[in-house]
C-alpha cells in the first residue's frame, strides 16, 4: 500500500524577510561604509607615514580615535533620546529604541576603544593594561552602559522598561566628560589629544590626519547603518511582544511596500 506524505506547514514559514530589517538608504549606506573601510585599511596600513616616535604603532590610532569618538557620540544619542521619551510632549517609544540601539552600538565601539588601546599599550608601556586614569574611567563607562543593557532586559511593560533606562541613561552620560578630561585631571600615562587640544596644535602629519578624519568618517557611517538596522529589530520585538511576529513582519513589509 503507498503512503502519501503530506509536507509539513510550518506555524512560521522559514523565509529570508524574516530577519530582514533594511532598506535601499541602508543598503547604499553598506556600500558607502564597506568602500570607506577598504580605502581606511589601505590608507591607515599602507599609505600613511610611520611616527617619528611611535614608529609603525601609531596605525592603531586610526581605529582607536574614532571608535572612542563614535562611542562617546552613541552615548549622548541615547541620553538625548532618553530625555525625548521623558518629556511629555516627545514620549513615544521609537525614542526608547533608537536610545537602546544606540546604547548597544556604543557598547560595541567602545569594546573596541579598549581593545585597541590595550594593545598600544602593550607596544608603548609593555603591558596591556595600567589601572591610569584614562584607561579606568573609560572602563567604568563601558561596564555602565552595558548594566544599561542589563536593565532594558528586566521584565516589565514596555513603558516600563523605556522609564528607567531613560533614567539611567542621562545620570551615565554624565562620566564621558570625566573620561575624556581625565588626562588634565589627573596624572596620566595616557597621551593629551593630538588635534582636539586645548592650544590648537594639531600635532600631526597632514596625510596622518586626513586618514584620522576618514576613520572618524568611515566609523560614523558604520555607526548610521548599525543604528537603523538594530532599532528596526527593537520594533519587531516589540511588535511581537504585543501582536505577535505574523503581524509585526507583515507591518515591516508594508513599510517597505513589499509584498
Amino acid at each position: 500500500m503507498a503512503v502519501t506524505t503530506q509536507p509539513v506547514q510550518t506555524e512560521r514559514p522559514a523565509t529570508g524577510r524574516v530577519t530582514a530589517t533594511g532598506t535601499r538608504v541602508t543598503r547604499w549606506l553598506a556600500v558607502a561604509c564597506w568602500l570607506g573601510a577598504g580605502w581606511l585599511l589601505l590608507a591607515g596600513l599602507v599609505l600613511s607615514p610611520p611616527d617619528v616616535v611611535q614608529g609603525d604603532s601609531v596605525r592603531i590610532m586610526y581605529a582607536h580615535v574614532p571608535s572612542a569618538w563614535i562611542a562617546y557620540l552613541a552615548f549622548v544619542v541615547t541620553a538625548v533620546s532618553s530625555a525625548a521619551y521623558l518629556w511629555p510632549r516627545t514620549r513615544s517609544l521609537t525614542w526608547d529604541r533608537i536610545a537602546g540601539a544606540s546604547a548597544e552600538v556604543g557598547v560595541l565601539f567602545m569594546g573596541i576603544t579598549l581593545v585597541t588601546g590595550m594593545l598600544w599599550g602593550r607596544i608603548t608601556w609593555g603591558v596591556f593594561w595600567q589601572w591610569d586614569p584614562r584607561l579606568t574611567t573609560t572602563a567604568f563607562l563601558f561596564v555602565t552602559f552595558a548594566g544599561y543593557l542589563a536593565v532594558r532586559g528586566l521584565g516589565g511593560s514596555h513603558e516600563q522598561r523605556a522609564r528607567r533606562s531613560a533614567i539611567l541613561g542621562l545620570l551615565a552620560v554624565v562620566e564621558i566628560p570625566l573620561v575624556h578630561f581625565s588626562v588634565v585631571l589627573w596624572r596620566s600615562l595616557h597621551q593629551e589629544a593630538s588635534v582636539l587640544n586645548p592650544n590648537g596644535d594639531v600635532q600631526l602629519d597632514g596625510f596622518m590626519l586626513f586618514t584620522l578624519f576618514t576613520g572618524v568618517l568611515v566609523f560614523t557611517l558604520f555607526y548610521l547603518w548599525l543604528v537603523l538596522h538594530r532599532q528596526r529589530v527593537l520594533w519587531l520585538q516589540d511588535h511581537h511582544d504585543d501582536s505577535g511576529l505574523d503581524e509585526a513582519l507583515s507591518a515591516r513589509r508594508a513599510e517597505e511596500g513589499t509584498p
